[in-house]
This record gives C-alpha cells, sequence and structure tokens, in this order.
C-alpha cells in the first residue's frame, strides 16, 4: 500500500528542486538573521533581550527555519522528504503564517513607526512569504489531504496553553508583563469572554477560538489550493 502510494506521488522536477533549495535557504537565513537581532535589539524593544526565545513568533521562525534546513539537506542529498517531513511543513507553514498575519493586522497597528524594524520584517514578513513560497513549491509531491487541516492549529494552540500557564506563574514576558500579546493578558478588563472599550477590546477566550478557527480556515485553503495543483500536474503526465 504504501509502495503504492510513493509512487503516486508526483516527483520533484529539477527547477522545483532548484527553486525550492532556493526558498529553503531564505527562510533559514531570514530567521536566523531575524532572532539574531530580535535577541540582540535588549530588552527595552519589544520581543527582544534574553527573553525573546518565550514568544510564538521567534519559536515558530526557529522551528520554520529548521523544518527547511533539515529539507534543504535531504534534497541536496538526493533524498526525497517522506510524509512525516510533510506533515510537520504544512503545521510549520501554517505557524509562520498565523506569525506574519498577526502581526501585520493585529499587533502592528498598534505600535506605530516602532513596528517596522530590520528585525520584525524578517521575521514576520520576509519568513512568512518565502516558507508559504516554498511550501506550495514542494507540497506538490506530498501525501497531504484536506483532513490534514487540524494538525495545523497544534503549534499555536500548544502556545496558547503554554501563555496561559506563564501569565498563571507569573513569568515576565518582558519587564512587568506576564503575558507574550495584548490579546493573552488574562487579567485585561475583558478577562476571559467578556468585553473592553480598550485593548484587547475581547477576553482571551475570544480571541482563541478567533484564531483558532481562522487556522482552520488558512489550512483548509492551503490544502485546497494543494489538491489542485496535484490534479493538474497529474493530467499532465
Amino acid at each position: 500500500m504504501n509502495g503504492e502510494r510513493q509512487e503516486n506521488r508526483i516527483a520533484l522536477s529539477a527547477g522545483r528542486k532548484r527553486a525550492s533549495c532556493l526558498l529553503k535557504c531564505a527562510v533559514a537565513a531570514s530567521a536566523a538573521a531575524g532572532v539574531v537581532m530580535s535577541a540582540a535589539a535588549g530588552a527595552a524593544a519589544f520581543m527582544g533581550g534574553r527573553r525573546v526565545f518565550m514568544y510564538f513568533t521567534i519559536q515558530s521562525n526557529i522551528a520554520v527555519g529548521l523544518i527547511c534546513l533539515i529539507g534543504f539537506l535531504l534534497l541536496a542529498a538526493g533524498r526525497r522528504p517522506g510524509n512525516g517531513w510533510y506533515a510537520v511543513k504544512f503545521a510549520g507553514t501554517v505557524s509562520i503564517t498565523l506569525t506574519g498575519a498577526v502581526f501585520c493586522f493585529v499587533l502592528a497597528p498598534t505600535m506605530g513607526r516602532d513596528a517596522w524594524n530590520a528585525q520584525n520584517i524578517l521575521t514576520h514578513v520576509a519568513v512568512p512569504i518565502a516558507a508559504v513560497a516554498d511550501f506550495f513549491v514542494t507540497g506538490i509531491c506530498s501525501d497531504l489531504k484536506r483532513s490534514s487541516a487540524l494538525f495545523g492549529t497544534l503549534p499555536p494552540l500548544a502556545y496558547a496553553v503554554y501563555a496561559g500557564i506563564g501569565y498563571a506563574a507569573g513569568w515576565e514576558f518582558s519587564p512587568g508583563r506576564s503575558y507574550p500579546y495584548f490579546f493573552l493578558n488574562w487579567g485585561s478588563p475583558a478577562g476571559a469572554f467578556g468585553f473592553a472599550g480598550e485593548l484587547p477590546f475581547m477576553g482571551c477566550g475570544w480571541w482563541i477560538l478567533i484564531m483558532f478557527v481562522l487556522v482552520c480556515l488558512v489550512g483548509l485553503a492551503y490544502l485546497a489550493v494543494l489538491e489542485r495543483m496535484k490534479t493538474g500536474a497529474q493530467r499532465q503526465r
């Protein structure tokens, strides 16, 4: 059965392989540079200093950077990534999409001009764009199905639990702040499922629910596009 599935998988063409190698290098290099620059920015900066690794942005950048680096090494060695790698790649791609979307449309508007520094552009724009592009370049050769969509929700949900534990335990994500992002501040006037006339406007539970739905929709959309790409490629075989 597994042998038949391997035979039915679309082969990675030389052009796709070159494009994927370039994109994977771009992801790994941009993620590494962005993380180092964020850590070097100091505790006064948003997501800066020694606590930088407590943020989903940095964690998702490190994860997708490592995933792409492993994929690059496999391709360079002439080996075909297995289904496990593609599943993890999908989860990493959805997570880094969330990182970019939340920063650009939720966080950046509250930060003003300070939002668009070099490290934020690398970790929230460059890495997500390159990672998503690489997902479609290589994903056409995977066995991913639409039923895999929920797998992409695991990292964000795990981080929400992690941040909640951190808040309850009194961890400092930044000086004097026991939460990483305003929408994960359980002590805000909105509480868990309330509403307020100031940030975060809604309780953390609502934010997490909205994020969960959006992540599901993004995962389903990516897999639907991938399915159409596979169908088109198979017709040309």
